[in-house]
């Protein structure tokens, strides 16, 4: 079988958020399994200087060439390959739409979605070699089944290509002004309510939703969740009406990248029979984020995007109450200026218990994972989330509110089973008493371990999520 995986970020070449680990770890257990598997995405300026970091290997495979769309910007395409691995990642081209320092930084984030999932086809088109499935992702990518079902319902290229579309979040639909149909030249006759029209605009992930011969999200639990008013987006209605082929794969995590027995970028190695190193670790942390170094007390750990989806409204209500229970807390991240300044009064106020580094930074946020003790991910909704699949990996207790993907891979500890805590109605005073909960067992040291221990051994690998996806794989094809 040879798919073709679409995303706009793809970890290591260039990353924002969850859906760049997908993108980067899903090929690599797909090739595993004998797939013949490729990758496209944009050619970024952060792709541009990674690739030389990296030292991979770079050619031009197809000169400028036109895209039929509504511009007289052109495409180029590029090869290079997954760092560690010999699969082609495809790199489009166009120093317009793909210059930013910003991996979704372009001034006009429709017009240049639209010009790389046309460029894809173009491209697979100009190298004559077909693919079995494409796999897209997000509503960057939401018009490319769109695409293939119109415009190149004719193409002998495409006459087997079978479509899976994955929601990584129904939050980010993709909505523009019905001017950008003449600008992708699509045809107008999919401008209603039963095509890409949504309450007056263009919405490429519900063309996506529509057009692709399987959908799915990257959680079970989400994936029943979205279909209903609270979760749906305004979408409910058509995902309930696409209900027969929508499904929910778990995400997974790439266990060679993330093992804290090899991590390079944690000061001290540890394993679920030897854990000293996770302790050094600790103390590693609570001099960087500048707490009183104390081998005993909870550190509580949060790294997050600081938006309401984060549940984070309920951290700033109980943090205070928190911190008077004798713990130290430590946070990543970078988003809405309210709780940007909340997190960081927060650190002064309790100077030596709060640390709070306001930016990204992708070894501090392994640091983190592998130096708390507890992972905090009280979120409003989370499709699947990979914070908790992290924190896991490293031993760190996930606390989390029960909902998408955090539903699925975090079960409630009772002393013996288990490997996290969590809550389930949306109210500060339940995040609360979870968190006092989790406290008991850290002061009983029998059940940390057994705790500890059923966190690191739960199966979270790519391997059981890659044949997943390859059962949607067949199943779109036998759709097609």
């Amino acid at each position: 079988m040879k798919v073709a995986v679409v995303s706009f970020e793809v970890y290591p070449l260039a990353k924002v958020g969850g859906l760049a680990d997908v993108a980067g770890a899903l090929p690599k257990a797909l090739k595993k399994k004998g797939i013949d598997v490729s990758i496209f995405m944009p050619f970024h300026k952060k792709v541009k200087d990674n690739v030389k970091k990296l030292e991979l290997p770079l050619k031009k495979v197809l000169d400028e060439f036109d895209l039929g769309l509504d511009t007289t910007e052109k495409a180029s395409l590029f090869q290079t390959i997954l760092p560690g691995t010999d699969i082609p990642v495809y790199l489009v081209e166009n120093a317009h739409y793909f210059s930013s320092e910003d991996v979704y930084g372009s001034p006009d984030g429709g017009e240049q979605a639209i010009f790389f999932t046309k460029a894809v086809l173009e491209s697979i088109k100009k190298m004559g070699e077909p693919f079995d499935v494409i796999h897209a992702n997000d509503w960057q990518t939401g018009l490319l089944p769109v695409y293939l079902k119109t415009v190149y319902s004719n193409d002998a290229i495409f006459s087997r290509t079978a479509t899976v579309y994955t929601i990584h979040n129904l939050g980010y639909q993709g909505i523009f002004d019905r001017l950008y149909m003449d600008f992708a030249k699509l045809p107008g006759y999919l401008f209603n309510p039963d095509g890409v029209e949504f309450y007056g605009k263009l919405n490429f992930m519900k063309g996506g939703i529509i057009f692709s011969d399987i959908v799915n999200t990257v959680s079970p639990t989400y994936a029943q969740e979205i279909k209903t008013p609270e979760y749906g987006e305004k979408l409910e209605g058509v995902l309930q009406a696409r209900s027969d082929v929508l499904y929910g794969v778990l995400n997974g995590i790439d266990y060679e990248e993330n093992d804290p027995s090899s991590d390079k970028r944690i000061p001290y190695h540890y394993s679920v029979d030897n854990m000293d190193g996770k302790w050094k670790d600790k103390e590693e942390l609570q001099k960087e984020m500048g707490l009183e170094v104390k081998p005993d007390i909870p550190v509580i750990g949060l790294i997050s995007r600081l938006v309401d989806q984060k549940g984070l409204d309920l951290v700033n209500d109980v943090m205070r109450y928190v911190m008077s229970c004798g713990v130290q807390f430590v946070l990543l991240g970078t988003g809405d200026k309210k709780y940007e300044e909340s997190f960081s009064n927060l650190a002064k106020e309790f100077p030596g218990k709060a640390g709070v580094k306001i930016g990204f930074d992708i070894n501090l946020a392994q640091r983190i994972y592998a130096g708390s003790d507890f992972f905090l991910m009280p979120s409003r909704y989370e499709p699947c989330g990979l914070g908790q699949m992290y924190s896991l990996r490293y031993g760190t207790i996930p606390i989390v509110r029960y909902t998408g993907g955090l539903a699925d891979t975090v079960n409630e500890f009772d002393g013996e089973k288990g490997n996290g805590f969590g809550f389930k109605p949306y109210d500060s005073a339940y995040l609360a008493r979870t968190i006092v909960k989790a406290l008991y067992y850290y002061n009983r040291k029998d059940d940390m371990k057994t705790l500890i221990r059923n966190a690191m051994t739960t199966d979270l690998s790519w391997e059981r999520s890659a044949q997943e996806y390859l059962k949607l794989y067949n199943l779109a094809l036998k759709n097609h």
